[in-house]
């Protein structure tokens, strides 16, 4: 390694920065109702990094100490080729989880790749249990395909199965105690997100859906006490996690709004245009891209811009329901 580089990525808030949140595709097979409009305008192709490029981008970063990389999206694995950039991080040195998100659509297909290319967990959204409703979330939705995923995901032994699920008053917050016996029955783990404010939604009233972790805790707990656990995923992260003395599966609960975590972060993201952004709540970033397609690109170019990047890190995020939203990125062009 060039000893011109730390060897660990620090902001300026003492945090270290571990891990990268990658994005390789803003388009999606679903319009989930939290996450993009309807009528997406997606970013034009020749402006997405190639595989190439995202395999240098974490190269870079893996260099710089990052030891976690989560591929995002839009929808990961609708990403043609993708099994191709899984299989390299799979083998890069010093990267030691490899991770996706995904929806689920495509899993029954590909968990025995993910399994094989070094893929050591896997997050799956689902936010209903009940078809029709499912469908009017996700607006593209098959249910019967997702759980056949989760099914083959669970078959194939990765080190960790979770299912992520965005409660929404008036929409899904019954599905709760269906969803718990869900992860129950398949000794998974669930974590309970509150929705962002990202992009523009109209669909719903932010402020008025809105369901905070203590409120969903109070609704788990009436069926199954909660007993509060350590952070044993070995890095720091937003989720406080939950155990059930009758089950190995955890519940988690993520709470941007309601319980801030900014002082434990240690990740950022990289969009699949190539910004990295520094914090998922602000607009701090720089443009990877420039970097990787300047005529004179070098390696060391792309991570001395990742080390100069940690200098605008913010403290932290402030986010508010009420009014427009101080984002107008949707969360599929951040990156999951």
């Amino acid at each position: 390694m060039n000893d011109k580089f730390p060897p660990v990525l620090i902001d300026r808030f003492q945090r270290r920065v571990d891990y990268v949140r990658l994005s390789v595709t803003d388009r999606c097979d679903f319009r989930c109702v939290y996450c993009m409009a309807e009528e997406m305008v997606f970013v034009p192709k020749p402006d997405i990094l190639t595989l190439e490029e995202l395999q240098q981008v974490a190269r870079a970063f893996t260099e710089l100490g990052v030891r976690k990389i989560r591929l995002t999206g839009g929808e990961p694995l609708i990403r043609s080729n993708v099994m191709s950039l899984v299989e390299e991080l799979g083998q890069m040195p010093g990267l030691e989880q490899l991770v996706i998100t995904t929806n689920g659509s495509q899993l029954q297909r590909l968990a025995p790749q993910l399994r094989a290319n070094g893929v050591k967990r896997v997050n799956i959204s689902l936010d209903s249990l009940q078809p029709r409703k499912f469908r009017h979330l996700t607006r593209h939705g098959n249910l019967d395909q997702v759980i056949a995923g989760i099914d083959a995901a669970v078959a194939e032994g990765f080190e960790g199965v979770k299912i992520n699920a965005v409660i929404l008053k008036g929409r899904n917050e019954d599905e709760v105690p269906r969803l718990v016996e869900f992860v129950r029955q398949r000794g998974i783990d669930l974590a309970f997100i509150e929705e962002m404010p990202l992009g523009n939604i109209v669909e719903h009233d932010r402020a008025l859906s809105f369901c905070s972790s203590a409120e969903l805790r109070e609704i788990i707990g009436r069926s199954h006490p909660l007993q509060a656990l350590e952070n044993n995923d070995g890095a720091a992260g937003p989720a406080r996690y939950y155990g059930m003395a009758d089950s190995p599966s955890r519940i988690g609960f993520i709470s941007p709004h309601s319980e801030n975590f900014c002082q434990q972060c240690n990740r950022v993201r990289v969009t699949a245009e190539g910004r990295l952004l520094l914090c998922l709540g602000n607009e701090h970033s720089v443009d990877l891209r420039a970097v990787l397609r300047s005529p004179d690109y070098h390696l060391d170019r792309l991570k001395q811009a990742i080390v100069d990047a940690m200098d605008i890190k913010p403290e932290r995020h402030y986010f508010d329901n009420h009014g427009e939203p101080q984002i107008v990125r949707f969360m599929n062009m951040t990156g999951g």
